[in-house]
């Protein structure tokens, strides 16, 4: 009866390659999770730059809107690099496309 509960023992530990095959299975699950999230944080931060560049619109100026939204210059700046980049992005990308 020994034998047999050990021999059964034996047959529920998974192999090597079962437990590389999980191993890899749970590393690619977290790899997937954080793409998604570093998207989800791309697309908060094009967003947030739109909205600076509007406050920035409303505002005035730079400066108007740093104290107004309560950041500093330097932030706002960076926010309105970034929706250059991305307006100049969509150009690139339309006149690949040959749409613009």
């Amino acid at each position: 009866m020994i034998l047999v509960m050990t021999v059964q023992n034996l047959d529920k530990t998974p192999s090597r390659k079962q437990r590389l095959q999980e191993r890899q299975r749970r590393q690619l699950a977290v790899v997937d999770t954080v793409d998604k999230a570093e998207a989800k944080v791309r697309k908060a931060e094009v967003e947030l730059a739109a909205a600076v560049t509007e406050a920035v619109q409303v505002f005035g100026d730079e400066q108007s809107a740093s104290e107004g939204l309560d950041m500093s210059v330097e932030v706002i700046r960076r926010f309105l690099r970034m929706t250059r980049d991305e307006v100049a992005g969509d150009d690139n990308a339309a006149e690949v496309d040959g749409t613009s």
